[in-house]
């Protein structure tokens, strides 16, 4: 496995597309209002949008620089409009139409000839020939201009230096008020027949294809609600991505909503799924399947909390909601309470009805259903008014620590509870996919293993992993790890993946595991270790592996790729020299630095290094004709200097109550290292068994990464010392691609020269 985060496209392949491309629009809106675009033909799109207030508007996008694609992927970015003119039919209902005050008006936001940032407002009906529901609209870039009336207010458009532009949607009963309207509106446009002409119609385009490879990818719905299913699909097949996409229908744009009061809270009132979200969904659903990707269908009991009713929110015992960190906040809904779970159970039936008329195999997934934790102090949300009446849950003040009789048991009903919810849940799923003519559903659960398996709360997973998840409740168990993934713990991943096959009872071959993810775009350099966590994954035999999520990967430029087919050479062998050295062999500490002597005798050095490398001759320490034939076979097994190997240096090679870090409360993955006054050296190749860690100089849980990594068992507190003592070795190659030793080598008393140089490991 390989990975790259691309920057820039400099040589990859590239195609192009007209401008104005149908696939590239996106949408926005405001909350709580609702809006999808999706291509309905190679030059059309179509928008659907639900309104709420008097206030709500739909903006249809189109931007002149590409900052959604994965780098590689991304349309060029062109300013200058002045040389395109572009024509399409409009056609729209249950919107103001073209030739109304608030009609559709294209805003054009750039700067003027002089460069000061400014905006135009373009009416569409000033550019139509039609009626105001079904037009022909036809804009020359060059002359087109702004303003309600022409010519009297006309306001000419410079467009040689825009930003974006975008078509306005707001229903007829806009007052540019927050005021609710009086019932939700419903609304729709669409844009075909599009044609962009002139010397500035052609735009360049990403079109790199990685080669399919071994990883899937999961989406999300709330990452990508404003893209079409078109774009969004594109960039997974150019990816290499390839069999089933793991489809998180998110937990803040898919449902329907009424009003009650002030607020908004969603409702069955009209359907399941409002109307944006549906056609979104069933455009996706068959792309996918045309492309011949599955698709596994995520529903958490996740909800954005300002619409969630106050009844279904799992409650703390002082009556706080569950909130999650997410800015607005989201809540988790009650396994307990009868309408949150029945309302679950009617998304999962029109999901899987979807599934079914796009000719998909259905899939489903349970996604983290879980009891909430509240990060502050650690209280467990068991007692909103409907877990106190299912299971009558008694007092735990915090989730950490020893736990009595009667909380324990409290901990397995809440467990039951959970359970019973799935399981409903996943019958609800089979069932709708049968009532719409299907066949089997592969059922799936999702659990977030950090937290349910969380070591400084034992008894959590009596309710967050209970046990009448095991086999065969599900077909397929899914783990997800991302905190421990992205830190690169995989001491952490290797004990909850096996705490939670021997709780549970799902072998390998019936495990999903899901790798990642990168919040923000400065943590990028996480990608390297959720990349190594995916590839001890797949080496441990899971059924599929998938990098969590596209959203991310395309922000970032991380592209993988697969070396498993490949003629690779093995870099490090982990095996010790095997003769023993003698004391005339050689070691030679060597640093790089540059030294400048001034005219007058000054000077000035540059230590390019900052710690030495050492290079040896072991050749003096050769002492029978059975040591040649022994080095002889060992660098031969070695391909000379292509594998590396250790090497115990006779004067350097133990370490005793190096401080190797201070604790912050949090973190428990340290470096171990060897201290030479101010100098530090990296200790990747410690000798197995010989390491011993303190904090504060007593003895501490701990185990060994690859690379000389120490992972404590619990993270020491903030500003205690962490110390370590071991052996260890030096990783090192051969030097030449020639060895030369004899017999008359030693019968003339002449050692032979066998020279090696220390590696630089790269311990991520």
């Amino acid at each position: 496995m390989g990975h790259w985060l691309a920057r820039a496209r400099t040589v990859q392949a590239e195609d192009v597309i007209a401008r104005f491309d149908p696939r590239f629009w996106t949408v926005n809106f405001p909350r709580p209002m609702m809006a999808s675009v999706v291509t309905t033909a190679p030059d059309a799109l179509r928008v659907e949008a639900v309104f709420h207030r008097g206030d709500d508007l739909a903006g249809l996008i189109w931007a002149s620089e590409d900052r959604v694609d994965h780098v590689l992927l991304r349309y060029e970015t062109a300013r200058d409009f002045r040389d395109c003119r572009l024509r399409f039919r409009w056609r729209s209902g249950g919107i103001i139409p073209l030739d109304a005050v608030n009609g559709p008006v294209l805003t054009i936001e750039g700067r003027d000839e002089q460069g000061v940032a400014r905006a135009w407002y373009v009416r569409l009906w000033n550019y139509a020939t039609g009626t105001p529901e079904d037009a022909a609209v036809a804009i020359d870039f060059a002359q087109v201009a702004g303003g309600f009336l022409h010519p009297q207010e006309a306001d000419p458009v410079w467009a040689g230096d825009i930003d974006r532009m975008f078509v306005s949607l707001v229903p007829p009963g806009h007052t540019g008020s927050a005021e609710p309207l009086a019932m939700p509106a419903e609304g729709w446009a669409e844009l075909s027949d599009m044609v962009c002409e002139g010397p500035g119609s052609v735009l360049a385009i990403g079109a790199a294809v990685v080669p399919e490879h071994g990883l899937a990818i999961a989406s999300g719905y709330d990452d990508s609600y404003d893209l079409t299913p078109a774009r969004l699909l594109r960039n997974a097949l150019h990816l290499g991505y390839r069999g089933a996409i793991v489809h998180y229908v998110g937990m803040s744009h898919y449902f329907r909503l009424e009003r009650q009061g002030d607020g908004f809270y969603v409702s069955l009132a009209g359907g399941v799924l409002n109307g944006p979200c549906a056609a979104w969904h069933r455009d996706f659903a068959g792309r996918a399947r045309a492309l011949g990707y599955d698709v596994i269908w995520s529903l958490s009991y996740e909800l954005f909390d300002a619409h969630c009713w106050q009844d279904w929110k799992q409650r703390a015992a002082d009556g706080s909601p569950a909130l999650t960190g997410w800015e607005p906040p989201s809540t988790l809904l009650s396994p307990a309470h009868d309408g949150a779970m029945a309302y679950l159970r009617a998304v999962a039936a029109a999901f899987m009805a979807i599934a079914v008329a796009a000719g998909l195999s259905p899939k489903f997934q349970v996604g983290e259903p879980w009891w909430w934790v509240q990060p502050d102090g650690h209280r467990p949300c068991l007692y909103d008014a409907a877990a106190v009446v299912a299971f009558a849950p008694v007092p735990i003040a915090s989730m950490r620590g020893a736990m009595t009789a009667a909380q324990r048991e409290t901990l397995d009903r809440a467990g039951a509870c959970l359970a019973a919810s799935t399981a409903a849940l996943v019958a609800a799923a089979k069932s709708a996919v049968i009532d719409a003519g299907g066949g089997g559903c592969v059922s799936h659960l999702l659990t977030y293993l950090p937290t349910v398996l969380d070591p400084a709360a034992p008894e959590a997973k009596r309710a967050n992993m209970p046990v009448g998840w095991a086999s065969p409740a599900f077909d397929v168990l899914q783990l997800e790890d991302y905190d421990w993934a992205a830190a690169g713990d995989a001491v952490s991943t290797a004990r909850g993946v096996a705490a939670a096959e021997a709780r549970l009872g799902y072998p390998a071959t019936r495990q999903h595991y899901l790798s990642g993810f990168v919040l923000r775009p400065d943590q990028s350099a996480q990608w390297r270790a959720i990349e190594a966590a995916a590839e001890t994954a797949r080496a441990r035999g899971v059924a599929m592996t998938v990098l969590w999520a596209l959203p991310q990967v395309m922000r970032d430029g991380f592209v993988h790729f697969d070396t498993s087919g490949e003629d690779t050479v093995q870099a490090f062998d982990d095996v010790a020299f095997p003769l023993a050295l003698g004391r005339e062999a050689e070691v030679a500490p060597t640093f790089s630095t540059q030294v400048m002597t001034a005219g007058g005798g000054a000077e000035q050095r540059n230590a390019a290094w900052a710690e030495a490398r050492a290079t040896y001759d072991v050749g003096p320490g050769l002492r029978s004709e059975e040591d040649i034939a022994a080095l002889l076979d060992f660098y031969r097994a070695r391909i000379g200097p292509a594998r590396g190997f250790r090497l115990r240096d006779p004067f350097d090679w133990q370490a005793a109550g190096v401080l190797i870090g201070t604790g912050d409360g949090a973190g428990r993955r340290f470096a171990l290292v060897k201290r030479y006054g101010d100098s530090v050296r990296r200790i990747t190749r410690p000798e197995a068994g010989s390491v011993v860690v303190q904090v504060d100089g007593i003895a501490t849980g701990f185990a060994m990464e690859p690379g000389g990594w120490a992972v404590l068992d619990v993270p020491p507190a903030a500003g205690a010392a962490v110390t370590a003592s071991f052996r260890f070795d030096v990783p090192v190659r051969f030097a030449e691609d020639r060895l030369a030793v004899s017999r008359a080598t030693f019968r003339a008393g002449m050692a032979a020269s066998v020279p090696l140089i220390e590696l630089r490991e790269v311990a991520a």
